[in-house]
């Protein structure tokens, strides 16, 4: 069975792997983007804490996948559990770093405007501050994402969702029929979401960026 022919008769499992490889690393960016803002605003101010924030999430990157993902199953079990903690601790240093560095980045003198027209500090930070650090929030976002739509496919090591199935599958029966297509399939599943959620980002970098800003 050559490769097209594997595709069209594992073509709605391939497509369920996907949608459950989509929608795992989708929740955890949201997660990991909510904590890495959150991190970065209360950390941004102070060099040390900053600092702090960046060097704990610089750590947690360091640990293999599949090593971080053995440590979680005696934990929190296996399946979905493990996947989406090790996928959110994973997609946290891009968010929190260039949060920080974008907040840093803010002109004082626009933040001391707004102080000179009377916001309060929670909104000086909604209505300035956030919202010209958002293009390089995003840009951690975009790269957070890319990370985890590979690290995602370990998940199946625990039993956990996505297209990593199809590849344990054609790794464990290497010698058979359609080991190498179980593979490549998988594989090249993850390439296309990963282009696709990209494509998605430009566009909501474009719908949400003003013009001047992103010039």
């Amino acid at each position: 069975m050559n490769f097209w022919e594997f595709l069209g008769s594992r073509h709605q499992q391939l497509l369920a792997d996907a949608g459950q490889h989509a929608s795992a690393v989708f929740q955890c960016m949201v997660v990991a983007t909510v904590l890495g803002v959150a991190i970065g605003v209360v950390t941004y101010r102070s060099e040390w804490a900053g600092n702090l924030a960046t060097l704990a999430t610089s750590t947690i990157l360091t640990i293999p996948s599949l090593a971080m993902i053995g440590l979680l199953i005696p934990v929190v079990g296996l399946g979905v559990p493990p996947t989406v903690t090790a996928l959110t601790l994973y997609g946290l240093l891009p968010i929190v770093r260039n949060a920080i560095v974008g907040l840093r980045g803010v002109d004082p003198a626009l933040v001391d405007a707004a102080k000179g027209i009377g916001m309060s500090r929670p909104a000086r930070l909604l209505r300035v501050e956030l919202p010209l650090a958002w293009p390089p929030i995003l840009t951690g976002i975009r790269v957070s994402t890319q990370m985890l739509m590979g690290i995602a496919a370990i998940a199946a090591y625990a039993s956990g969702p996505g297209l990593g199935n199809e590849i344990f599958r054609g790794i464990a029966s290497l010698g058979s029929e359609n080991a190498l297509n179980q593979v490549l399939s998988g594989t090249l599943g993850i390439i296309v979401l990963a282009l696709l959620f990209d494509a998605a980002y430009v566009l909501l970098g474009r719908l949400t960026i003003p013009r001047g800003i992103r010039a």
